[in-house]
């Protein structure tokens, strides 16, 4: 074969060597990529189920709060003019969420229909007053608040008690004071865990570009240039994983506010915001710090580092 023939067969191979070489290349690329979104979407959602369930656990614990009542019971000789005046009084109380007032008819009603008696039938009266209902904010709705506001109610001439459930408030707030706690300590071993996973899945994308890197530092390039495809493909990863994530939440809170009505009542607007905004915000950022640390790593190898690296 001439030479001339041979020299042009070789270059034809060569190129078709390189070719199939950098298509390799440019498949791994892609495959890692995708492996990077899928598990940082994984993580995403954990991190996205935590903010849920502590947003929504700190709403159920507001709901349970704000379901205490005190009852002030009024005299029977108080006038209309005095009743107004308390009821203007208790809405401009700062623990006030809501004032109901409760006349002595209504309340002989109720009671005459929970207990299938009418007290008007064996005592000709009615002994059951009639009561303002005072619904208490819940960051109001414990003993230490009450014991401060009720006694100048108290005192008023024509009021003749205050009741409201202090045991059972006080045992509330226990409960949910240990929950918290409780969900305090999980989230922040899920946050621990979540940060890990993310930060070892940006260790190992920049790894595996190792190589590059010490080929751009050899030939003069800036830090700044070297990091900056690094930080736009975190960046890339770290958006579609929290819209796919968000996507999965989203699906998974819509279907328990169907399945539930209790449950919807607790999925507010609020939670639902929370959890799908937090998620975008600190996984974008997360990853975007992973990859510049990862990055800054190789940079401050040497190339024989790199290599046992």
């Amino acid at each position: 074969m001439p030479l001339r023939e041979q020299g042009v067969r070789d270059t034809t191979q060569y190129t078709r060597f390189n070719y199939m070489r950098k298509r390799k290349k440019r498949s791994v690329g892609h495959f890692n990529s995708v492996t990077a979104c899928i598990s940082t979407t994984m993580v995403f959602i954990l991190v996205g189920t935590v903010v849920f369930f502590a947003t929504m656990a700190d709403n159920l614990g507001r709901t349970l709060r704000e379901n205490f009542t005190v009852e002030v019971l009024l005299d029977d000789s108080i006038t209309h003019q005095d009743r107004q005046q308390l009821r203007n009084y208790l809405n401009r109380q700062p623990y006030t969420r809501l004032v109901k007032y409760m006349s002595k008819e209504e309340a002989t009603k109720q009671q005459a229909e929970a207990l299938d008696t009418d007290p008007n039938d064996f005592l000709g009266y009615s002994p059951i007053p009639a009561s303002f209902e005072v619904h208490l904010k819940a960051e109001y709705a414990n003993s230490d608040s009450l014991h401060l506001f009720m006694p100048p109610i108290k005192k008023k001439s024509f009021v003749s008690d205050v009741v409201y459930p202090e045991d059972l408030m006080d045992n509330v707030n226990h409960n949910i004071k240990n929950v918290s706690i409780a969900l305090l300590v999980v989230a922040l071993l899920l946050a621990f865990i979540s940060i890990s996973l993310i930060n070892n899945t940006m260790r190992l994308s920049v790894a595996r570009r190792k190589h590059a890197i010490q080929t751009m530092k050899l030939v003069g390039a800036k830090w700044s240039f070297i990091r900056k495809p690094f930080l736009w493909q975190a960046f890339w990863i770290g958006l579609i994983s929290s819209a796919l994530s968000d996507g999965v939440l989203f699906a998974g809170m819509h279907a328990l506010t169907l399945w539930d009505a209790q449950i919807a009542g607790l999925i507010t607007p609020f939670v639902m915001l929370s959890t799908l905004l937090f998620v975008p915000v600190f996984g974008i950022f997360l990853i975007i710090l992973s990859a510049f640390f990862s990055v800054n790593k190789h940079l401050q190898m040497s190339r024989n580092e790199s290599y046992l690296y």
